[in-house]
């Protein structure tokens, strides 16, 4: 008897943990990839699967924008010219993008770590706008400016 609570149990946990969740109405607006007038828009992708399984702290010109998972992204509307995207801490990865107003940027960060991995380093490139697309449409918005 208890045999069979414990598995319908945990049939019902393993079913529910692959539930996901729906899009936020931030999400859906996000995933328009409209440009913004006068400022440049940079998605920074975080593809699922990534080399690395740990949450990595992202920064953009100095300033903490919070952490990247696996499957999500960032959208930033910003001012015409040179922004810094960068790890955090021992995460040294970075890159620096000029960036065109009224125009659409991808950028993808590759993390690398996890598991018995303290720490995890990323690694940052431009992707073109078919790959960038795709991935924002199988990633989860976590952070907006």
């Amino acid at each position: 008897m208890w045999t069979v609570r414990i598995g319908s149990l945990a049939l019902v946990a393993l079913l529910t943990a692959c539930v996901q969740l729906p899009p936020t109405p931030q999400d859906l607006q996000a995933k328009r990839f409209e440009s913004a007038p006068g400022k440049a828009v940079i998605y920074l992708v975080r593809t699922n699967p990534d080399l690395g399984d740990i949450p990595t702290t992202v920064m953009l010109n100095y300033e903490m924008m919070g952490a990247s998972y696996m499957g999500t992204y960032f959208r930033w509307e910003l001012p015409p010219g040179r922004h810094r995207i960068a790890g955090y801490a021992s995460d040294h990865g970075t890159i620096t993008i000029d960036v065109q107003p009224d125009r659409v940027y991808f950028v993808q960060q590759v993390v690398r770590g996890g598991g018995r991995v303290t720490s995890a380093y990323s690694t940052f490139r431009v992707m073109d706008e078919r790959q960038g697309r795709a991935a924002v449409m199988n990633g989860m918005l976590v952070g907006h400016l």
